[in-house]
Parts: C-alpha cells; structure tokens; sequence
C-alpha cells in the first residue's frame, strides 16, 4: 500500500447502552432487588430514563471500508449520530474497533475536539512539547517548528500562561496550530474550526489545503458546515446509521447528504411546527402557506414563486410586515425581501397575505424560504411575532438555453446568475 495512506476494512464498533455498574457492590444490589420487586430503582438519577435496557447493544458503525490516498483531503459528513467521531476516534486510537481492521503509512496528528490532549496545568509551550512527544516526535525536532506554531496561532504573548487560562478560541488556535505543523503524515480533524473566529478559520483552510496538495499529506476532516468540504475536500464519504452509504466526488456526497430534504408540497401546514427561540414570543402564528398553481415547491429560472400565507395574532397591529430570505440548502443566505407596505393585521381571526417572489437570478438547485412576521416600534427596532426556517423546500430547474449539459457549479459560481452582463472596452 505504498500509495494508500489509510486503508480501513470492515470496521465496526460496538457499544452497550445504559449504566454498567452502580458504582458499588451495594448499589447494584440495590438496583438488582428493585428490578426483580418491578420498582423503581433507588440508584437511578432523577429524571433518568429506565425504559433503556441495560446492555442493550448499539452498532455505531457498521462494516466501514474505505482507502484514503496520500496526499488527498476526505471529507466525511452526515447527520449527527451517523458515527463520523467514533471513526476518527478509532482512527486516532482513542478507542478501539469492535471488529476489522486499520492500516496507516504514516503518523498521525488528531484534533478531535478543543483542546485535545493538552493538560490545563501546563503553559502552552510546555503542551506543545507533550503534544510532539505523544505523536513521536523527537525534542530537537518540535524546537524547530516552534516558533512557527506560535506564529501561526497568533498567541506569542501568552505562550507561558497555562492553557487553563485560555479561551476556546485560543484553545483552538493553539491545538489547530500543533496538530498542522508537526512532522506528521495524516492529519485528522472532528469540526474543529466552528469555535476559532472568521478570519482564523479561512486561515487554517488554507494550511489545510497547502497541507494536501503542496506537502503531500493526507487529510480527513468531518464537518457540518458544507462550504468547507467543498473547499477544502477532492473527496467525501457520508455516513449513514454506521454504514458507508456513498464514497467519491465531493460535490455528488453534499448533493445526496442535502438531497434528504424533499422539496415541500403546495400546502404547507404550520400550526404545529416547533418555533426557533428568537421568535418563541407567540404574538402572532404562522398557520399555513400554499403555494400557487402547482402541486410540488418546483421552479424553472424565471419564473415567479406566489404563495397565500394564513396566520394568527393575539393583538391588532397596523405596521406589520413579512420578511422572505431564501437561503441555500447548507444555509447560505442568498437574497432577502421585505413588504413594501404594510400588512394590517386583526386580533383573534385569521389573516391572509400573498407574496411573489422572482426567481430570474437564482441559479439551478434547491432552496429554503424563510418567513418573518414583525413590526418596527418607535425605536427603529424590529420586534419579532412569528418566524420559520425552513417552511419550504424547493427546486429550481435550468430552463431551455441554460446549458443544460453542465451542471451548476455553485462552489465557484454562487448561486445568484445575472446574464445581464455588460461589458465595455475601456
């Protein structure tokens, strides 16, 4: 496998739910006698479940096999609960499989969460030594790359202040820093860069990135966050339950992890849907939307999407109005529009509003509407009635002329298309 930096075959992990063990031997007596009496166990935490059956078993991951070449970055994404940190938790040998079997050509540099393996006591140049020890590194080897790793994690100043002292950001700096600069062939990294800032963040894409295709190394990385696959990955895996359930092209894996969202039906009931907590206030609810002459939330670029909204208030408000946003479906907001005018509204009886909204610059692909009920106070200020991510999912299609032999790249192009494009000589 002189190629092949990771090889993974039938890899399985198995875990047993519930408490194993009281603690003592009185407490599991405890606990034994009052499950043989049908009572409730005297041991048990307030609030805790006891319908889970001790030792009950739970594959988190199922028959994984899959081969990571040197030099290439994998993404691997899924849905919370697909087994994405038990695999790079085996792969760092946190823990170890159930069954199957792993291959490395190289060492491995981990970050699995904020902070790992650094010991809150020591200063952070004296965890930078621990971490290059753990990895196999020789002393005169980390003093070389020091001043680099410091650099980059933009720390200097408090290089000899115990790590116990940082904040998550330079927790993340610092780990994230250690982990790309050291000698080592593989580096694996579980979500790391959601807490460290902006700035930071495309900061560590970038030596991501020189890491794999200038230095040779391989790179797994698991995220929820969509646009960094798409930077940083040539290849994804999505997992699913435990099991592999598709390997290749980065693009085809987003598409078939998103393509979970089905686009929504014409009717849409929202009386029941649970609110986000920035519009919990329920002075006014949403009822339903349905959208205009068709069956299924599917568009061609160009055309206008109508809908009919029905909701609720408590109050009588005269000022109100209705913010759309459509975001793409990894959440990347893409337009934004607001009532011209205001949406009077009658305390205990149902309203209605219409809106239309133009698609002739959104690029092919699938979207979410999202839908804000407010008023502005004296103040200026926007006071929230009712809001929803997500009401509705849909599709909009290429039409004739659009190139429909090559498929929308938003990774470079956006989502917005304007072939309205004037250019002039100068």
């Amino acid at each position: 496998m002189s190629d092949i930096a990771i090889k993974v075959d039938h890899l399985s992990k198995e875990y047993r739910l519930g408490a194993i063990g009281g603690g003592t031997l009185r407490g599991d007596l405890q606990t034994l006698w009052a499950k043989i009496r049908h009572k409730e166990d005297p041991n048990a935490k307030i609030g805790q479940r006891t319908d889970i059956k001790i030792g009950e078993r739970f594959l988190a991951l199922d028959d994984v096999s899959f081969e990571v070449k040197k030099g290439e970055a994998l993404g691997i994404i899924g849905h919370n609960g697909a087994g994405k940190s038990t695999l790079l938790k085996i792969l760092s040998r946190v823990t170890g499989p159930s069954k199957g079997l792993i291959q490395f050509n190289g060492r491995i540099a981990s970050m699995l969460e904020v902070g790992t393996g650094f010991h809150p006591e020591l200063t952070g140049r004296e965890n930078i030594y621990m971490n290059g020890a753990i990895l196999g590194m020789s002393k005169a080897e980390i003093s070389k790359k020091f001043d680099e790793i410091v650099e980059f994690a933009e720390i200097a100043k408090f290089i000899d202040t115990p790590v116990k002292r940082y904040s998550s950001g330079m927790y993340v700096k610092l780990a994230f820093s250690v982990a790309a600069h050291l000698d080592s062939e593989i580096m694996i990294m579980d979500e790391v860069l959601a807490v460290g800032d902006m700035k930071f963040q495309q900061k560590c894409l970038g030596k991501m990135d020189d890491a794999a295709n200038c230095q040779g190394r391989t790179v797994l990385y698991v995220s929820h966050n969509m646009n960094t696959i798409r930077q940083l990955c040539s290849k994804c895996m999505v997992l699913k339950q435990g099991r592999v359930a598709f390997y290749g092209e980065t693009e085809k894996a987003i598409a078939m992890y998103l393509g979970e969202y089905e686009c929504s039906p014409a009717f849409v009931d929202l009386s029941n849907v649970i609110r986000p907590p920035e519009f919990s206030s329920h002075n006014a609810s949403f009822q339903s939307i349905c959208l205009t002459d068709r069956e299924y939330a599917k568009y061609t670029v160009g055309e206008k999407i109508s809908a009919l909204i029905k909701f609720t208030s408590k109050n009588d408000y005269q000022n109100a109005h209705l913010r759309i946003i459509i975001k793409s479906i990894d959440d990347i907001p893409v337009m934004m529009g607001t009532s011209s005018q205001n949406i009077a509204i009658e305390a205990q009886t149902i309203n209605s509003t219409e809106f239309t909204l133009d698609t002739s610059m959104l690029a092919p692909g699938r979207y979410a509407l999202n839908m804000i009920l407010y008023q502005v106070n004296e103040f200026g200020t926007d006071c929230y009635l009712d809001g929803m991510h997500n009401i509705v999912i849909f599709d909009v299609e290429p039409k004739d002329g659009f190139n429909n032999n090559m498929p929308w790249l938003s990774k470079y192009w956006g989502h917005v298309y304007n072939n309205k494009l004037e250019i002039t000589k100068g």
